[in-house]
Formats: structure tokens, C-alpha cells, sequence
């Protein structure tokens, strides 16, 4: 029925599509209505309160679907032409006095036949407001669960599905967003700490209106990383859409973010040997199951310290999915006009051709590893005549020096072989040719066999002495906001 002012009090969700919300209401025995815009899906439950038919071309008016039993399907399939055409809109009025009725009684053997699923679907109408959720119970994430047919079958539409929350009960969950619960800023917008009513803390992450990212990086964030399940990524728990308010939940990491203590002179001691290790495996993890084992090929794009979050366990869970994009099972690589990323962190074809791939993230994954073994950042050598980290890198392995390369604040590994196994990785993935650089799946075999021989590595991208890079700039730049860069006029070397 179309040109309706909605009933009150729908249960709101976030879908790709209208075809999931309108069978999500078909699943659901006590559903009696659905509506969908734009990618927000709300479902009534029992009987339509404050609906209302508008005159034609009313701004307010939506198209609003109600369940039916097939005789009254018919029945109004046989009237509806004769209510076009005479367009007397008092017989639309008198129909939906007839279908709240009827679908009473629909709901009323539902309630019979199924209390107990009925009471359970009952309690979801309170999953608008955040405070009183229960993200331990109710979310559906299964992390270690394998992916197969029947899996698949049985969890069916909740992998896409994603709480809405109401703004004012996030508003109220962190305190009006209160200085004193800032977690951070990034190119996305601020994150703040929530807390709910049973205790249980979370993430809230604005989209800034100032933010370079908006409304498609919003979308892409939140449909991509709803479908993404494993213990070394983050969970987003649900969304906030009002007025000019975007917001997505995440899970609370307690331990803040790698590089709150990799760069760090005092707190980086807090990372031992075997908490490093561990970061760069869980790391290795994480992109080898966006690469090849998730159902969706994702290419993250901006693999960094601070998109690196850590739990009370200091297990890593990659983050910031806003600039991530999903590619064919048989696609090798992709091109954007907008290069958009991390000065540091870009492998060379995409800074400079704007070419991304798998192998990106793996140029990506060899700075990250370098660093974590250094603890320096990579664009950090501005008094050195070491252009960066990975030319520092190169000059200490050609010649076995590279010893002096780790951080000595936490003196040395149990192995120095494991030392040199790390650095021989992580200038394998930072080999200039994208196609000399090994795929995850070779990279965590590399990490995690420390007998297995390892191929010598190729000269990495971006080595150049400080004078070479002052007297020939390869590329123009001009950086954005929080260090995106937006590359804009290139020239041969």
C-alpha cells in the first residue's frame, strides 16, 4: 500500500536489500507488516498503530507491505482496480479496518502454536536502545565457526543483519560523547567509550562531517564487515542512522592500539618478544582469512599501527574497514582514480598508478612487520640519510647487520635466528615487484615453520639515499586530513 504514514513502533534493522527485509518478515510468524528505504529495514509485530492513508504526492507518505491470508489476498486483488479507477481512497481505509483484524487473528495462532519463539522475538522491539542490549547473548558472531553449506543454511540472513540503535540511547551511553570518554580520532571521525546498563563497554565511532570518508565508506564498513567473522578482526555490533548522524558499535579493546605502544619510549617495553610475535601472527591471520578464506576476497587498503586494536589478552583485531574493498575470487587487482590511504604504508603501485590487489596489503603487512621488530616507524628517519625504515632495512641485510634493526628497549628475542627469520619476511613482502611478493598463505608458513627455507629477498620499493629523494621527488603530494594523501601529479624518477 503506498502514500501511508508508517504504523509506530517498528522493529529497525540494517539490510542490503528489500528482498532480505520482506523475507525476513515472511520467516517471522508474528510479522504482520514491512517496510524498506534505503537500506533500513522496519518490521511491526501484532496490530498497526497510527496508520494512515495520505493524500497523493504527501512527502511524508511510504510504501508500507502487509502480510495477508491468501483468500484476502485475493479479495483485494479483485477490488483493486475498481479502487484505481473510481479512486475513492475511503474503501483503502475500510481495507486496512479489515487487515488489522485479520492479522490479529494470524497472530493470535502464531501465539498458540509457538509462545516460546514469540517471547524471544518479543524481546528484539527493545533492541533499538543500546543501554539495555545484550551483545553477549544476542549477537550472532561465531568467530571459530567453519563455513559450510549447512552452517550457511541455518544461520542464513543473520549474517548480514545488524542492529540499529537508537542515537539517543547512544548519546546517553557514553555520556553526550564527553570529552572524558574519547578514546581517539582518525580519518573516519572521533571514537568514544560507551558503557550499558548490565556493564558492558563499547566502541562508538562518528563519521566527523569534516571527515574525508562519508556516507559510501559508511556503507561499505558496515554491510562489508557484518559479514566478516574471525577472532583476529574487530566486531562491529550494530549501527546508529539519524538525521545527519552516522555511527557504528564496535567491540571495547581495552588495550587501545599497536601504536599507542610500538612508538611509544616508555610503553613499548610493555611489548616483549613473545607479545610481538604474537601481534605479527594474529596479524597474518587476520589478512589471510580477508584474502582467501572468507567468503567475500577483501582487500583492506590501509593496514597500519593504528588500525591494529588490542584486547585485554593483547590478541590483535584488524580495524577500519572504510577503505576496504571486496574483489572477484578471480580478480588480481583493481584500479581507483582516488587514491586514498597511509603515507608509509602504500605499496608503490597504488601510490603511484593507483593500482590495488592482495598484494598491496602484503607491502602493507611487511612495513607493520618491520616496525613491530624495530619498534620505528617507517617514515620516522628524518635525520638519518636512510630515506625510511625499509631502506634502514635493506642496508642492515645486505650487510648482515641486521641485528642492529630490532628494538634493543627489550633486548634480545629467545632466538636470534627468529629475528632473522622476521626482517627475511618482511622485505619479502616489501619487494618492489607486487608479483616477487609472497601471498598470506605462504607468509604465515613462512612465520610459523622456522625450518623451512625462506628465498632471499628482492631490493624493496622506495629505497634511495636522503639526497637522492631531496634532489629527484618522485611524486608531488598534497597530504589530507589525518594523513590521508591524495596523490596528484606524477613524474618519472
Amino acid at each position: 500500500m503506498s502514500n501511508m504514514r508508517l504504523p509506530v513502533k517498528p522493529i529497525t534493522y540494517l539490510f542490503e536489500s528489500a528482498g532480505i527485509c520482506e523475507k525476513s518478515c515472511i520467516e517471522k510468524c508474528s510479522c504482520t507488516a514491512y517496510a524498506y528505504n534505503i537500506s533500513t529495514c522496519m518490521i511491526w509485530e501484532g496490530a498497526l498503530l497510527n496508520i494512515q492513508q495520505l493524500p497523493d504526492g504527501d512527502p511524508v507518505g511510504k510504501v508500507i507491505h502487509l502480510r495477508l491470508a491468501a483468500d484476502e489476498y485475493q479479495r483485494l486483488a479483485g477490488d483493486e482496480h475498481q479502487i484505481r479507477t473510481k479512486g475513492n481512497k475511503w474503501r483503502v481505509r475500510v481495507t486496512v479496518g479489515v487487515l488489522v483484524p485479520a492479522a490479529g487473528v494470524i497472530l493470535c495462532l502464531c501465539i498458540c502454536f509457538s509462545r516460546g519463539k514469540l517471547k524471544r522475538k518479543g524481546e528484539q522491539a527493545s533492541s533499538n536502545d543500546i543501554l539495555f542490549f545484550d551483545f553477549n547473548t544476542e549477537f550472532h558472531a561465531t568467530s571459530d565457526e567453519p563455513i559450510n553449506k549447512d552452517n550457511l543454511k541455518r544461520r542464513g540472513k543473520k549474517d548480514v543483519e545488524l542492529p540499529l540503535f537508537s542515537y539517543k540511547s547512544v548519546l546517553t551511553a557514553t555520556n553526550n560523547f564527553s570529552i572524558a570518554n574519547k578514546l581517539g580520532e582518525g580519518g573516519f571521525g572521533p571514537v568514544y567509550k560507551g558503557k550499558l546498563f548490565r556493564g558492558q563497554e563499547i566502541a562508538v565511532k562518528m563519521l566527523s562531517k569534516s571527515s574525508g570518508q562519508g556516507l559510501e565508506e559508511f556503507r561499505n564498513e558496515t554491510i562489508l564487515i557484518a559479514k566478516l567473522q574471525h577472532r583476529n578482526l574487530v566486531r562491529v555490533l550494530g549501527c546508529c542512522i539519524e538525521q545527519d548522524e552516522k555511527i557504528l558499535i564496535y567491540e571495547y579493546m581495552p588495550n587501545k592500539s599497536l601504536d599507542f605502544y610500538l612508538f611509544d619510549p616508555t610503553k613499548k617495553k610493555m611489548l616483549n618478544w613473545e607479545t610481538r610475535i604474537h601481534i605479527i601472527e594474529g596479524i597474518a591471520q587476520g589478512l589471510l582469512y580477508l584474502h582467501q578464506h572468507s567468503r567475500l576476497r577483501v582487500i583492506h587498503r590501509d593496514l597500519k599501527p593504528s588500525n591494529i586494536l588490542l584486547d585485554s589478552g593483547m590478541n590483535p583485531k584488524i580495524s577500519d574497514f572504510g577503505m576496504a574493498r571486496i574483489v572477484e575470487d578471480n580478480q588480481t587487482h583493481a584500479n581507483t582514480r582516488r587514491i586514498i590511504g597511509t603515507y608509509g604504508y602504500m605499496s608503490p603501485e597504488y601510490a603511484m598508478e593507483g593500482l590495488y590487489s592482495i598484494k598491496s596489503d602484503v607491502f602493507s603487512f611487511g612495513v607493520l612487520l618491520l616496525e613491530i621488530v624495530s619498534g620505528k616507524k617507517n617514515t620516522g628517519f628524518y635525520n638519518s640519510e636512510s630515506l625510511n625504515l625499509l631502506n634502514y632495512a635493506w642496508e642492515l641485510w645486505t650487510t648482515d647487520q641486521t641485528l642492529d634493526l630490532m628494538d634493543l628497549i627489550i633486548g634480545y628475542p629467545p632466538s636470534i635466528s627468529i629475528l632473522l627469520r622476521l626482517v627475511n619476511v618482511g622485505l619479502l613482502c616489501v619487494q618492489e615487484n607486487p608479483t616477487d611478493r609472497p601471498a598470506m598463505h605462504d607468509v604465515v608458513l613462512m612465520i610459523s615453520n622456522e625450518h623451512a627455507p625462506l628465498p632471499t629477498p628482492k631490493k624493496p620499493a622506495f629505497v634511495g639515499g636522503r639526497i637522492a629523494m631531496d634532489r629527484n621527488s618522485a611524486v608531488n603530494m598534497s597530504a589530507g586530513v589525518n594523513n590521508l594523501l591524495t596523490i596528484s601529479i606524477m613524474e618519472p624518477r
